[in-house]
């Protein structure tokens, strides 16, 4: 089967949405990895593999979805709107509940680290801080996952 075959048979389909979503993230953890290593002058293979972050892997893949949903179902359909609801709430708790709880988790680290004197090993290790995303990484997320959705479907369908 060669890839134009493939291309039909996934256009216009579920297939294509959760293709488009997927795709969408992975597209954001590797922006999210050049973006770290750029930043910090170290390469950590771990960035694709973790949360929080520019852009949100998250903001990214569930817009996608969204969108592909509306072009195959229709901005009025009833369809995207369920979608559009579920990716406003992912995007609000990536940017809230998950965000408070990497502050918190930050928090009790330097405590623990203060109360153990470096010894956090005792104890379970570290809490992982970096949980959420600010507004700007999930706004980000969310207009990366708009533009690969059309783009994705332009490909699919040319």
């Amino acid at each position: 089967m060669n890839i134009e075959a493939i291309r039909m048979t996934v256009a216009n389909t579920g297939y294509e949405i959760i293709l488009c979503a997927m795709a969408s993230a992975c597209v954001a953890q590797i922006i999210k990895f050049f973006l770290f290593t750029f930043q910090s002058r170290k390469i950590n293979f771990k960035i694709f593999t973790t949360t929080g972050g520019m852009p949100s892997a998250h903001s990214a893949g569930v817009m996608a979805l969204s969108i592909m949903v509306a072009i195959q179902q229709g901005y009025d359909s009833p369809l995207f709107a369920v979608a559009l609801g579920f990716s406003l709430i992912i995007m609000y708790d990536a940017a809230g509940l998950r965000r408070a709880a990497g502050k918190t988790a930050a928090c009790l680290n330097r405590m623990m680290d203060d109360f153990y004197h470096h010894d956090l090993q005792s104890v379970g290790g570290k809490l992982k801080e970096l949980l959420g995303h600010t507004p700007l990484e999930v706004f980000c997320g969310a207009v990366l996952g708009v533009i690969f959705a059309y783009v994705f479907h332009m490909y699919m369908i040319s």
